[in-house]
Order: structure tokens, then C-alpha cells, then sequence
């Protein structure tokens, strides 16, 4: 059913080249709400029956290259006249030790959660404020762990949240153009991201004393509120949407913890 919230909107979603993965299902929720959508990342085996389902553009892009991000941004515009939404749903969840963390590892998380999203941002300003009349919303898919403790996560934790804080930085100079600029920070959510953390007996259910609302997030969530986000009906920019079922108001589960859920899962 066309729900119609998004209805003659433009958005491209960067991040939607894994199937079933966040971005996907922010793409697919965009579409059953009217917008027209593109799609972009690096696997175009997966993004061009995607763009045909949802009756959209596929575009190729790799966030950490500069002119990649360019001439995405630039094509998507070109494509309806105009680009109203942009998402990045783009992410590597590395897993390991702060002492154990190699200079490759960094330069990596680096590249793709901090420089890759500033370089998003930019190009996706430069788009929307030549939009007429000017403006926009732009999503970036943060992390419950930008605020709270994870062990072994640190420097995707910290990535994030240096990103979450230049959201703000272009919501700050650039709202006077119409352009708003929000995160989303989701907990722990069953995507490809996840799959392998999914495997492990006992893991997931490890999280649940954590959140206030009694489950894990969905994919659904997060699309749902990245659809009002994308709204003419938000009044919003420079914030943090914490849409993890409270669990920032609590803690993810220690290290001892996820052992001794694991175990009695195995036992």
C-alpha cells in the first residue's frame, strides 16, 4: 500500500548493496511511501534487481572515494532535478581488542565510518542546496554503542560517534538552506551485519535484560523512523534518534556476561 508520506520525494540510500541489510529496508519503506528511490554501493549484482523492483536507479559507489561519492550524488540529482533525501547506511562492525587494533584495522574504520560519511555529507549539501527551492534531509545510521559501552568496539564505536557529532556540525550551518541532518542509533539489529554474532548460542538473548521494551530491534524500526526523518512533518535537525527500545537507558551486556549466556545456550 502507497502510504504516501514520502510522496514525490527524491532519495538515494548509499548502503543498500547487501541483501536484506538496513539500507534495503529503508529503500523498500521509502518506496511503499511514495518516494523515488536510488540505491548505491559497491554491488551492483545486488542493487540492479533492487532498483527494478522499487522502480528506481541503481548507482555505483564506494564511500571511500571521493569522486565515487561526486559522481553519485551528482547523477542521483540529475536523474528527477532534484534530491530531497539521503541516507547512509554504510558500516563495518569490527570486532576487536583496543590493544589488539592494527593500524590497517584503524585506517580502515577510519576511512569508511568517519572520512567516508564527512565526505557523504559534504556532497549531499552541495546537492540539496542547489535543489530549488533549496533543501533536504540527510540520514546517517549511527550506533546505540556511539553513547554506550561495548567491549572490543572501539574504534567503530568512536568513528560513529565522531560522525554523529558532524551531523550536528552541518545541521548547525546549513539549516538556514532548509537542509536538515539527523542520526539514527540502533542497538543490536539482525542484518548481514550481524549474522555471524546471530550463529553464536546464547549471544543475542544476552542483550535482552538491556532494553526497557523487551526485544531486539528490527530493521523495520529503523526504516520507520528514517521515513519521518525524510517527512515534511519533522521538525528536526541535529539530533540523535536513539531507536534501540531504551537501551541506552541501560547497558549492553558485558563480555562476562555473553560467555555465560553462550555457555548455558550450549549446555
Amino acid at each position: 500500500m502507497r502510504m504516501g508520506r514520502l510522496e514525490g520525494k527524491v532519495a538515494v540510500v548509499l548502503g543498500a548493496a547487501s541483501r536484506d541489510n538496513m539500507g534495503q529496508a529503508i529503500a523498500r519503506r521509502f518506496h511503499e511511501e511514495g518516494a523515488q528511490i536510488v540505491v548505491a554501493g559497491r554491488n551492483r549484482e545486488v542493487l540492479d534487481p533492487l532498483a527494478e523492483e522499487l522502480g528506481g536507479l541503481a548507482l555505483s559507489c564506494d564511500i571511500t572515494d571521493r569522486a565515487s561519492v561526486a559522481a553519485m550524488a551528482q547523477d542521483a540529482k540529475a536523474w528527477r532535478g532534484r534530491l530531497d533525501t539521503a541516507v547512509n547506511a554504510t558500516g563495518w562492525g569490527l570486532l576487536q581488542g583496543f590493544l589488539e587494533t592494527s593500524d590497517e584495522e584503524l585506517a580502515r574504520m577510519t576511512t569508511l565510518q568517519f572520512t567516508g560519511p564527512f565526505v557523504f555529507l559534504q556532497e549531499m549539501v552541495r546537492a540539496m542546496k542547489s535543489n530549488d527551492p533549496p533543501g533536504g534531509s540527510i540520514i546517517q545510521i549511527s550506533s546505540a554503542t556511539a553513547t554506550i559501552m561495548l567491549n572490543d568496539h572501539a574504534a567503530y564505536m568512536g568513528t560513529k560517534a565522531g560522525t554523529d557529532h558532524v551531523v550536528r556540525c552541518v545541521a548547525h550551518e546549513f539549516g538556514r538552506y532548509g537542509i536538515r541532518a539527523n542520526s539514527i542509533s540502533p542497538g543490536l539489529t539482525e542484518t548481514p551485519m550481524t549474522a555471524g554474532a546471530k550463529q553464536v548460542p546464547g549471544l543475542f538473548e544476552s542483550f535482552l535484560a538491556g532494553y526497557p521494551l523487551g526485544r531486539i530491534g528490527t530493521k523495520a524500526d529503523i526504516a520507520a523512523a528514517a521515513v519521518w526523518l525524510a517527512s515534511d512533518e519533522c521538525f528536526m535537525t541535529g539530533e540523535n534518534l536513539q531507536v534501540n527500545g531504551g537501551l541506552t537507558l541501560r547497558r549492553n551486556p558485558t563480555r562476562e556476561e555473553m560467555a555465560a549466556a553462550a555457555g548455558a545456550a550450549s549446555a
